[in-house]
């Protein structure tokens, strides 16, 4: 049972106070993973435009989302300012690298890369891309290796991008069943796909299934037993503050079950050392139970 974390940092607030609780705990259990930042501007709010996806306001109700994320967070770009992540938290990010974690893109723009990537031309998609490309590089001074989409909205414009940028991998994908090249539109891309196996926590908690924590513990554990490898994705506004002490509750008991933990970068690493023996699978848009819109998804194999 082998376990990867990955945690999604959306928001100014996730960055300023998610990120170094969630370091400072990862750190002392020895647990590796792998921090994807939103570098630009947080303009949380204008996703109320969501309002009317079909199962948003149900999954708001059954969230908490704004007990979660906060009333600040929730007015950062339409009542106040949207603070730009990348320029405020410049120490922040630098101190996840130098502790050792993984680290990679997120998006620039968090709103506009879940919402309009779509609608976005294939030049759109690049220059967005590319501006987080750019603001990593000035962090970081190094160029990245990895991404994972906002909301996990991909498609062949975002693909490549990747390929332009010269990721190692990218994590966008849902519904996983191993690692593959991703095939969209009429094109087989050339980076990695590492996809998301597990569910996350916003898509379980509330659910009359799941009555308390444990029982998401319990389901999300023998799901890993199922699996040779596992990626379980978190996101810092969630279980680097109001779910903390629900992941330190989780950590205890995979260590406890014999999970071991591993970086998704070293496994890419290894997996492309046989390219030949890594499968070409579709990329293509599908539901989930407990979120709502589509999202990118592994799909058959060609």
């Amino acid at each position: 049972m082998r376990l990867a974390i990955k945690i999604d940092v959306d928001t100014d607030r996730g960055t300023k106070e998610g990120v170094p609780a969630l370091a400072a705990l990862l750190k002392q259990r020895e647990v590796p993973a792998t921090f994807l930042f939103s570098l630009g501007p947080d303009r949380t709010g204008r996703a109320i435009t969501r309002i009317f996806r079909p199962g948003f306001l149900k999954k708001v109700m059954r969230s908490n989302v704004a007990g979660n994320y906060g009333l600040r967070t929730l007015l950062n770009g339409t009542l106040l300012p949207a603070p730009h992540i990348g320029r405020r938290h410049e120490a922040v990010l630098k101190k996840i690298a130098d502790e050792g974690f993984e680290t990679g893109i997120h998006c620039y723009d968090h709103y506009t890369w879940q919402d309009h990537l779509a609608k976005m031309s294939r030049e759109r998609v690049r220059k967005e891309f590319f501006k987080a490309v750019e603001e990593y590089e000035r962090i970081f001074k190094t160029r990245p290796l990895t991404a994972g989409a906002p909301g996990w909205q991909a498609d062949a414009k975002s693909l490549q991008a990747y390929d332009e940028a010269g990721l190692l991998y990218g994590s966008d994908a849902r519904d996983g069943r191993f690692a593959f090249f991703p095939h969209a539109g009429d094109k087989t891309f050339k980076t990695l796909q590492i996809p998301s196996n597990l569910p996350t926590l916003d898509e379980l908690v509330g659910r009359p299934e799941f009555p308390d924590e444990n029982a998401i513990t319990d389901f999300l554990l023998e799901k890993i037993k199922t699996s040779p490898h596992s990626m379980l994705t978190i996101h810092a506004e969630l279980e680097g503050l109001r779910y903390a002490a629900w992941f330190e509750a989780f950590l205890t008991r995979a260590q406890e079950a014999g999970v071991s933990f591993f970086r998704c970068d070293d496994w890419a690493r290894e997996l492309l050392k046989a390219p030949k023996k890594i499968p070409v699978c579709e990329l293509k848009m599908g539901a989930l139970p407990g979120r709502s819109g589509r999202v990118a998804v592994q799909g058959e194999s060609i």
